[in-house]
Formats: structure tokens, sequence, C-alpha cells
């Protein structure tokens, strides 16, 4: 039986590139961070908020992201979008995923 620890650790280091592909993706439209985790987390991706706005601070000095403070409401909100540099790393990591998966499927068995 899998030791809880070690399959902690495995799935951490598989999902962890995959969350940053999916903030891309996502953040074609601009949106704010707590949006974004209520989003990844209804798409299947447990991310907690002291992973995440790291990420979107560390992809924005990447120029992968750019960011723009809304102001017109009561809490201002910082509001991210993919830049046209993330678009082509998200349109190219989701090319390799694509071949990653049919691999996947290759070695498994299924067609």
């Amino acid at each position: 039986m899998l030791d809880d620890e070690l399959l902690a650790t495995h799935l951490q280091e598989l999902r962890r590139g995959t969350v940053v592909l999916a903030c891309l993706l996502i953040l074609r439209k601009p949106n704010y961070g707590y949006a974004l985790l209520d989003l990844l987390e209804r798409s299947g991706f447990a991310v907690d908020a002291n992973t995440l706005y790291p990420l979107l601070r560390r992809l924005e000095k990447q120029g992968l992201l750019t960011s723009d403070w809304n102001t017109d409401e009561s809490r201002p909100r910082k509001f991210y979008r993919t830049s046209e540099l993330g678009g082509e790393l998200a349109d190219t990591l989701s090319h390799d995923w694509d071949e990653l998966h049919a691999a996947f499927h290759t070695l498994k068995g299924e067609s």
C-alpha cells in the first residue's frame, strides 16, 4: 500500500507544472486571484492561496502575465491576464500536454 507522504510528494510534483498551464489558459480572460482559485478548484486543480499568489507574481515577473488594479468597486482587486508571451507558452505547453497524454495512453495499452 502506498505511503500517504510518498503519494502526496509525487502528486505535488505531477501537478506543479499543470497549475501553471491551467492559470495561463484561464487567464486569457482577465480575472483576479480569489476567482481564479475558485475556477481552478471547480476544474479539478486543488491549489492553496499560499501557492497561487506567489505563482501569479512569478509568472508576471517572467512576462507571462500582466496585471491591472480595478478600483471601480469598494474593494480594489488586482486582475491578471495572460500576456502575448504567456499565450505562446500556453499554446506550446498545451501541444506538449496533448503529446504526453497520447503517449501515456500508448503506455497503458489504450488506443
